[in-house]
């Protein structure tokens, strides 16, 4: 499958699995699981149809790991940035002394100010390392780095999860919890 078709399959995944499921008459089930067969289905009827190998190549070329099958490879979710109600199972986790979010620098007054928000979606999304978070700023811009004190935030009891492809997640990062990192900072 050429780069061209991989990208708009992972984008009409990304739509009905994290956003609208019911544009296709999908239900997810609890941790956002649905039927491969029925995905494949409905999105026939939408007139998008794919087979089940292109699926699973964009599921495992996916550099984000945005998709996963469970065990029995009957099942197909998004494993985070869900918009629609959905309930992904996720279990609170310890997170590592420091996480890190990307963005662009026409967000920084903002989130100086009211921290880091879910938006559109349930949680707010945190990278484990500066590179990965870096990837994610450079796709909004020009980019800039928040540290997060997550050791702050647990004294206060605020809870971390961790989705299947490695992604921190948290309700949202106040402001108090927040340094914005310099060039310098990040060698």
């Amino acid at each position: 499958m050429d780069k061209k078709r991989q990208v708009f399959l992972s984008k009409f995944l990304s739509k009905h699995l994290r956003h609208t499921p019911e544009a296709l008459n999908l239900v997810l089930q609890v941790g956002g699981w649905v039927s491969v067969d029925t995905l494949l289905h409905q999105a026939t009827i939408a007139g998008v149809t794919f087979s089940l190998e292109e699926l699973r190549e964009v599921v495992e070329s996916n550099d984000k790991q945005r998709f996963a099958f469970d065990e029995t490879g009957l099942l197909i979710r998004a494993n985070q940035g869900h918009s629609t109600a959905v309930d992904l199972q996720l279990r609170p986790v310890e997170p590592p002394t420091a996480l890190y979010h990307g963005t662009a620098t026409r967000f920084v007054a903002s989130i100086l100010e009211q921290g880091l928000l879910p938006m559109q979606r349930h949680h707010v999304h945190l990278s484990a390392d500066i590179e990965t978070a870096h990837k994610v700023g450079i796709r909004h811009g020009n980019p800039v780095i928040f540290l997060i004190d997550t050791q702050a935030m647990r004294a206060q009891q605020i809870e971390f999860f961790q989705s299947d492809n490695g992604v921190w997640l948290t309700a949202k990062v106040l402001p108090t919890f927040l340094c914005l990192l310099t060039s310098s900072d990040r060698n």
